[in-house]
Order: C-alpha cells, then structure tokens, then sequence
C-alpha cells in the first residue's frame, strides 16, 4: 500500500521546485546561486507560485550568478520582483539579495561549492552557514538543502519537518531514513519536494488517483 501512495506522490507532485523555475540542478556556481535566491523568495509568506515567478524574472534580468546580483542596481531588482508580483516584500527582499551577494562575494567568492566545502561534509554545518545570508532562516535553509540534496549528496536523506509531517499523515514512515528506503537513491529529492506540494495542496491524496488541488498557494515550506 504505501509503495502505491509512494509512487503517486513521485508521479503527481515530484516536480522540483528548481525545475519549476527553470534551474537546472548542476554542482556549478550559477544554479547553486539561483536556487538560493529561489530558497529566500520561497521562505516569506508569499505564494510558491510566485516565489517561482519571482526567481524566473531575476533570471531573465540576467542576474544569475552572484557577482551579478551584487554589482545590480537595487531598482533593477525591485522592477524584476514587481513584474512577477511579488510585491509585499519586494523592497526589502531585493536589500536581502543585494547585501546577500556582498557577503557570499566576500566569504565565498561568489560560489557556493566554497561554502560546501567549509562545512567539511556536516549537513548541520551547511544550514548554519546558509542562515549567515540575510533573509535566509530555517525555512529558507532547509528549501535549499531539500532540492541540492540531489547534487550535494551529503544532505541525503533531506525530508524537513514539513514532509516529515506530511509523511505521517499518509501512514508513511516519517524518518528520513525510512522514507529514502522507499525510493531509489535518485529519487530521494523528488520524494521529499512531493510531500512538501502534498501539504501545500491540502495534503490528502483522493481515492480515484486524483490531485486534490486545494491549498496551491501556500509557500514552499
């Protein structure tokens, strides 16, 4: 039974988060980056949608690496947030970003590979040392380290509270360990972000094999 409700979450809700933002997920300093600027949109109370929208835009403007998103105007940024209607925080987060990138430009050269390496392999190290970022908090940590599971191997088996709770609810094993036996190594990541759609949609998977769509707006968190 729980391999029937595993394979419906991978099916219906496995879609990355970074996917979505059209990040492909690589060991390299530009999606690294942008899926830290994804993690920060994602973590205030705003809609996932438009977090995604959001990273969408600052992409489109060109700023993609760290470098680029501190050497930006900070109007440039504003009008980027604004467009994806990401407007409730838009000032205060385009600061975050800018202030953001002067500091990842000091201690890390701009390349999060950098900050990686100075936690020596510690999961728990890797989250503190994201938080030094402004705007980044737990939340905004464990989004990044959710989705770069899959390419910082180190985090796996990643599953936050939110998919912890959401795998209990489906009678799942609610330990990351338990969960990542359900899946193949590859899909670790994909499992932990479909639990996390699943309790934003409202989190019941229907009986006829149906998405119960309700609750898409909620942050990714």
């Amino acid at each position: 039974m729980s391999g029937h409700v595993v394979d419906r979450l991978l099916r219906e809700y496995g879609r990355s988060f970074a996917d979505e933002a059209g990040i492909t997920l690589r060991n390299q300093p530009s999606p690294l980056y942008r899926l830290l600027v994804l993690s920060l949109l994602s973590s205030t109370r705003i809609s996932a949608g438009i977090a995604v929208a959001a990273s969408r835009e600052l992409s489109a403007d060109g700023l993609r690496t760290v470098p680029a998103m501190a050497d930006a105007p900070w109007q440039q940024i504003v009008d980027a947030l604004g467009r994806a209607h990401y407007k409730r925080y838009d000032e205060s987060t385009a600061t975050a970003l800018r202030e953001g990138a002067t500091l990842l430009n000091r201690r890390y050269h701009g390349d999060l590979r950098r900050l990686r390496e100075e936690a020596d392999g510690d999961p728990g190290r890797i989250r503190r040392l994201l938080q030094e970022h402004p705007r980044i908090g737990p939340v905004g940590a464990d989004i990044f380290c959710r989705e770069a599971q899959e390419v910082w191997p180190e985090l796996s088996p990643y599953f936050d509270r939110a998919a912890l709770d959401q795998a209990a609810r489906l009678g799942l094993p609610h330990t990351p360990a338990g969960l990542a036996r359900k899946v193949r190594p590859e899909d670790v990541a994909r499992l932990s972000v479909a639990l996390v759609r699943l309790r934003l949609s409202g989190g019941r998977l229907d009986q006829d094999g149906q998405q119960d769509d309700s609750g898409r707006a909620g942050r990714a968190a």
